[in-house]
């Protein structure tokens, strides 16, 4: 039976004295010697007494070490459970709680708020901090280098990601091993990886974007990756020249343009930029397009399934759009009451089915058999439409829909609207109590630097393009738009902000 996800992803580069991690100081570290290393953390929690199966809760700043106690969790069977580095003492609590996670690992610094919380949840605490010292690496030093893989078949768990929790308590999504699996493979030939490839990458890696996709593609495909703690533009601009890929969120591609240093001729070797996490903008696909020659390729995924759907690697990369289902990857629209199908142009709810597509919630039956039907198809909360070339197009979450009235608004056909007119920059249209219509639209807008948008000329040019009822009730100027970690417009903040805008005193 072996470990799939252990042998396909990592043991198959034993030995290998070729470059996998480059750091920003200049060190390296080849494929041999990460094994090495997650050997060894591997042996040190299987001498914590941690059996396979048995959970793994994470909140590390992002390290070589960090990203090889992920592969120690795939050797030893455990499921790995990242977290967050921004979450709180309190919300850390409710993840190991509901995860009963056997060990809980934290930078050092944080080690006396969460001694109780583990302590109370039967946890046991170790240490890992962001140069690599802590209390499990000086565990692991003594340790062999050589640790046998547990045994595990693509159904058992690898992983549970929790969900962002906007909506209520964030819910554990089980991912198996062939779920990461499948991925990572379909997304090395849909892109065109190879063990030439150089990933820039400097996405956190508690996230299914940094980790099980672009870190998982890199393992699969036998290349190496400029391994950056975070996002730094000058170290991006020092280092781009010797990568060959770049993947990142749409805050990394609108920094990168906003500096002049960042020409065609410093991107002139990569081969690919990719963008996800949050809808990128029409005018960035232009301006970097202007700018370097590249096109940049969008795609689409979730936490409970990786990647779904993905612009083509050759072909017409369409800007606004997130392209079409991946091999393998079954997508339909549906009406979000009834589950049928609807017609091509159509808005309605977005169903996923794959081997990409998670098992369920964790301790969340009822959760998982509202979301995830018996044929296999995942309820993604995402409305959207498919258009007459096939191309997936993304509106909104069902949860921001906006009804006024008995009218149905979706934010992103006035969003689009809003962001094409005269000194605005982007914008957010949220939905918000009103007396009489229940809901109304109300607009957000983020000006370009040095603009001030004409609020009047812009309400006029809305009130001729869009019907009544999709009028933004008021437009609202603010300096940005507040994003979680993964750049998304955090619109349930806004939301609760102007609450109470055209409520009775």
């Amino acid at each position: 039976m072996g470990n799939p996800l252990y042998d396909r992803l990592f043991g198959i580069h034993a030995g290998k004295d070729t470059a996998f991690l480059s750091l920003a100081d200049g060190q390296t570290l080849t494929h041999a010697e990460f094994l090495d290393m997650a050997a060894r953390i591997a042996n040190a929690l299987a001498g914590l007494e941690l059996e396979p199966g048995d959970r793994v809760a994470a909140q590390v700043e992002k390290s070589p070490e960090a990203l090889a106690l992920y592969a120690a969790c795939v050797q030893a069977g455990l499921i790995f459970l990242p977290l967050n580095t921004g979450y709180t003492v309190q919300e850390l609590d409710y993840f190991i709680e509901n995860s009963g996670a056997a060990l809980v690992i934290c930078d050092a610094r944080n080690e006396a708020g969460l001694t109780p919380v583990a302590r109370t949840h039967k946890a046991r605490l170790e240490t890992l901090n962001a140069d690599g010292s802590g209390s499990l690496t000086r565990r692991a030093l003594g340790m062999l280098s050589a640790f046998e893989p547990a045994r595990r078949s693509e159904d058992d768990l690898a992983a549970l990601l929790y969900t962002s929790g906007t909506t209520g308590r964030s819910k554990g999504a089980m991912l198996t091993q062939g779920n990461l699996l499948s991925n990572a493979e379909t997304l090395v030939q849909d892109w065109r990886f190879t063990e030439s490839d150089v990933l820039l990458h400097a996405l956190p890696i508690f996230h299914t974007h940094g980790l099980f996709v672009a870190t998982n593609i890199v393992l699969a495909s036998g290349g190496s990756m400029i391994f950056l703690p975070r996002f730094d533009l000058d170290d991006m601009l020092r280092l781009m020249p010797q990568a060959t890929t770049m993947m990142g969120v749409p805050t990394f591609y609108t920094r990168l343009l906003g500096d002049d240093r960042f020409t065609r001729d410093l991107s002139q070797r990569m081969r690919l930029f990719i963008s996800g996490s949050a809808p990128l903008l029409a005018e960035t696909h232009v301006q970097f397009e202007d700018r370097t020659g590249h096109r940049i390729l969008e795609r689409y995924g979730l936490t409970e399934t990786n990647m779904n759907t993905s612009n083509p690697y050759d072909g017409d990369r369409r800007a606004g759009t997130v392209g079409f289902p991946l091999p393998s990857v079954d997508l339909k629209v549906t009406h979000p009451e009834t589950g049928e199908v609807l017609p091509e142009g159509e808005i309605g709810m977005i169903e996923v089915r794959g081997p990409n597509v998670f098992q369920g919630y964790w301790q969340m039956p009822e959760k998982t058999a509202a979301e995830l039907r018996e044929d296999g198809f995942f309820v993604t909360g995402d409305l959207g439409r498919i258009d007459e070339d096939g191309y997936v197009h993304i509106v909104g979450r069902d949860k921001d829909l906006i009804i006024s009235g008995g009218y149905n608004i979706y934010p992103k056909e006035i969003e689009l609207l809003l962001d094409a007119q005269p000194g605005v920059l982007e914008s957010a249209v949220i939905g918000v109590p009103h007396p009489d219509f229940g809901e109304t639209p109300v607009g957000i807008l983020i000006p370009e630097p040095g603009q001030t948008p004409d609020i009047t000329a812009i309400a006029d040019t809305v009130r001729e393009a869009l019907a009544r009822f999709k009028h933004p009730r008021q437009l609202i100027l603010l300096d940005e738009l507040p994003r979680n970690t993964m750049g998304k417009v955090q619109k349930n903040l806004l939301r609760d902000r102007y609450e109470y805008l055209f409520c009775e005193a």
